[in-house]
């Protein structure tokens, strides 16, 4: 499969399986789960024809394992990022230290003032190493990355859950837990 395509097909499975299940007529199980069957059928009468072959190769190369068979490699789900309802199973965990949020520089005043929201997604994404934030918050503008003092929230009582492609998550941060960090250039 080409690499355009292979995008193409990720960033079609990424809208379903997150965010608009309904729209090919599916129905995400708990844990965020759909039978990879019904899958591959509902995209095919959308006219998004995909092999068992291609989502394999998508899933497997995946840099950020966006996607995760089960173990019976019958169900297929996004791992996170999720704006559809759904209960994605996930289990407490706490970060050992510092987690870090990629944002684009034109955010940074509201974030300082309000803190880091969900907005229309099921949780806050944190990641453990300041590239991956940066690699994100380039997504979005001239980036920004913020160090958000993990221990210290779970000190003070927030729930952090941990995603199977390392991703982690939690409701809010508010401001006082951030600091913009200084990048070398």
């Amino acid at each position: 499969m080409n690499q355009q395509h292979k995008v193409r097909v990720s960033k079609f499975l990424s809208r379903i399986l997150r965010h608009a299940p309904e729209e090919l007529g599916l129905t995400l199980e708990t844990g965020g789960w759909v039978l990879i069957h019904d899958l591959l059928h509902a995209c095919s009468v959308a006219g998004m024809n995909i092999t068992t072959a291609e989502l394999d190769e998508v899933v497997q190369t995946c840099q950020k394992q966006r996607f995760a068979f089960d173990e019976g490699h019958t169900k297929i789900r996004a791992n996170q990022g999720h704006s559809a309802e759904v209960d994605l199973q996930l289990e407490q965990a706490k970060p050992l230290g510092g987690l870090f949020h990629g944002t684009a520089t034109r955010n940074l005043e509201s974030i300082l003032r309000d803190g880091l929201s969900k907005m229309t997604r099921h949780h806050v994404h944190l990641s453990e190493d300041v590239s991956t934030a940066l690699k994100v918050g380039g997504r979005h503008g001239k980036p920004v990355v913020l160090e958000v003092d993990a221990s210290r929230m779970v000190a003070d009582g927030h729930v952090f859950f941990l995603s199977a492609n390392g991703v982690w998550l939690v409701d809010t941060v508010p401001p006082h837990y951030l600091r913009v960090m200084t990048l070398e250039n």
